[in-house]
């Protein structure tokens, strides 16, 4: 069915069509429908599935067909749980709404950046509020914004705003929201507390799943290669040369790991930049404008600073080392593989991590294909525990020993066996 049949207005035909796009995804084909009908929607949706255009494009239908004078309260707020989503978000509202007459005013704010400049450009009213929890609070704190007339609101990558702890300040702001509005919900995956959160938020909700919960997209290849932690560095340095590998996302499960990363490969004259929460906001977004345009090879990052990186056509994502939470690894190879695009998923894998390789296999319901790369060969992975060896038997006690007083003090202490 192509987007034309789902009853957007012709303004927004154009802006897709400028887009590049024809036919509706899976998510947009079930969520525009429901949104333009006005229902409240839960709906699960992995990253690179077109989720955002999903939400937005009947968001703006919406809009349009009131005209509301020159005051403009926020009708529209859209939470994201990083800066780079927000601004992903922000960027592709504007760009659908390119069209529409008259044009309908969108701003982004989050943290990290200096609160004035914002303060200033949201005295003019504004229709679309794209925003993180923590700022929007300040601003509200600063009598810089008002919720009072807001229609829609949006909880994108809710899962992760929940994870990153953002449950109080999500509740605060629900609390200043007319009681009477549309709540969209989308979330990579259905946990418990989601569960909870959508009790008493959402209003007969639409439910969506258009993929299987925890899988990755078929047209991801997925290696796991065996190897020593020590020699990490080095065989993705191997990798991006010898492969020719231009465009590479790789993640890190630290701060500090990712800057040492990027230094190593910038010494080598891989060109690479990291992205991460202690980077300033014009560093990060250099590095990610960068990193789309082809000019840095590399971008390094840790997952919270990945979250908002959309590119159509990346074609290989490297797990340095595997994530805590077998989920998150789903969320990382989701940025290759998109819109049925073939797409590659590395992980270097240690001996202290296949453990956590076999959670992730478990999750995702399949083998993770093992190889080894000649020169780097991991030394010993995942060795077999030794068994136990057999206990000699116990001498039988003489009934004339005299027993022991059980005192402390006549307990000699137990010789401990190294493990």
């Amino acid at each position: 069915m192509p987007f034309s049949k789902l009853g957007l207005s012709d303004p927004l035909l154009r802006a897709i069509a400028d887009a590049g796009y024809s036919t509706p995804s899976p998510i947009q084909l079930q969520a525009i429908p429901a949104v333009l009908n006005g229902h409240d929607l839960l709906a699960a949706a992995q990253t690179g599935t077109g989720k955002t255009a999903g939400f937005a494009l009947p968001i703006l239908h919406r809009l349009s067909q009131h005209n509301y004078g020159a005051n403009r309260p926020v009708r529209v707020l859209i939470l994201t749980p990083t800066r780079e989503l927000a601004a992903q978000v922000g960027e592709s509202v504007s760009k659908y709404g390119a069209h529409l007459h008259p044009r309908l005013k969108t701003e982004v704010v989050f943290g990290g950046v200096k609160i004035n400049p914002q303060m200033m450009r949201l005295r003019g009213g504004v229709d679309v509020l794209v925003a993180t929890p923590g700022r929007l609070l300040d601003l509200i704190n600063q009598n810089a914004v008002k919720l009072d007339k807001v229609e829609t609101l949006v909880l994108d990558e809710a899962d992760r705003m929940l994870d990153m702890g953002f449950i109080r300040d999500i509740r605060k702001i629900i609390a200043l929201l007319p009681k009477k509005r549309q709540n969209l919900l989308f979330s990579a995956t259905f946990s418990e507390d989601i569960r909870k959160l959508t009790t008493g938020l959402l209003v007969n909700p639409i439910k969506i799943e258009v993929a299987a919960r925890n899988t990755a997209a078929e047209t991801v290849e997925q290696i796991a290669y065996l190897c020593n932690k020590a020699g990490k560095a080095e065989l993705l340095c191997h990798l991006i040369k010898s492969n020719d590998w231009q465009q590479v996302l790789v993640f890190t499960s630290t701060k500090h790991g990712a800057n040492r990363l990027t230094e190593k490969l910038n010494k080598i004259n891989i060109k690479a930049a990291a992205i991460h929460g202690n980077k300033s906001q014009g560093a990060r977004t250099s590095a990610l404008s960068g990193f789309k345009a082809g000019e840095i090879r590399v971008l390094v990052a840790t997952d919270v600073a990945a979250r908002g990186i959309d590119i159509a056509l990346l074609p290989h994502v490297v797990n340095y080392e595997l994530p805590r939470a077998p989920a998150d690894y789903v969320h990382r190879i989701g940025r290759t593989g998109r819109a049925g695009e073939e797409g590659q998923a590395i992980s270097l894998v240690s001996h202290d991590e296949v453990a956590a390789l076999r959670m992730v296999e478990k999750l995702i319901g399949k083998p993770i294909k093992r190889e080894q790369i000649a020169g780097f060969e991991a030394a010993e992975v995942a060795p077999p525990m030794p068994p136990e060896p057999p206990r000699a038997p116990r001498p039988p006690r003489n009934s004339s020993q005299a027993r022991k007083p059980s005192g402390n003090a006549s307990k000699k202490p137990r010789a401990r066996s190294s493990v």
